[in-house]
């Protein structure tokens, strides 16, 4: 895919930023922050869709902070939304990546190259001193 304009992408966190430990904050996934930091650095708003709420939520959107990432809004549309029991609670994106989507998550280099049309660049391991000997 190739965009020509900024894309909206609500994320879910749990699973998909992070391994699920919920209510823990799981290890990150592979790619996953250089991926959002590549999509926000191209211009795109990421907004994180989560379940969290509460303390749960501000540890989520800390942990991301501390990563690099500052989220366009948090579980919302806009940032300048307010709480309306009048409309629906449902996220107003272009796209939704979560890991219960119909065929599960299928990874951040997966994703990645579909936003891209890029390949990620996988850093190669060091071969230990034995390695010498191949």
């Amino acid at each position: 895919m190739n965009f020509k304009h900024a894309l909206t992408i609500a994320v879910d966190f749990d699973g998909t930023i992070v391994e699920d430990a919920y209510p823990e904050i799981g290890k990150p996934q592979v790619f996953a922050f250089e991926t959002l930091k590549r999509l926000q650095d191209q211009g795109h708003r990421l907004i994180l869709w989560t379940y969290r709420c509460g303390d749960r939520l501000d540890e989520a959107v800390n942990f991301c902070k501390e990563k690099g990432i500052v989220f366009y809004a948090v579980n919302k549309s806009f940032p300048e939304e307010e709480d309306d029991t009048n409309r629906s609670p449902k996220i107003l994106a272009d796209l939704f990546i979560d890991d219960r989507n119909l065929g599960g998550f299928p990874g951040w280099a997966h994703v990645y190259q579909t936003l891209t049309n890029e390949t990620p660049q996988i850093p190669k391991k060091k071969k230990g001193f034995l390695g010498l000997f191949k």
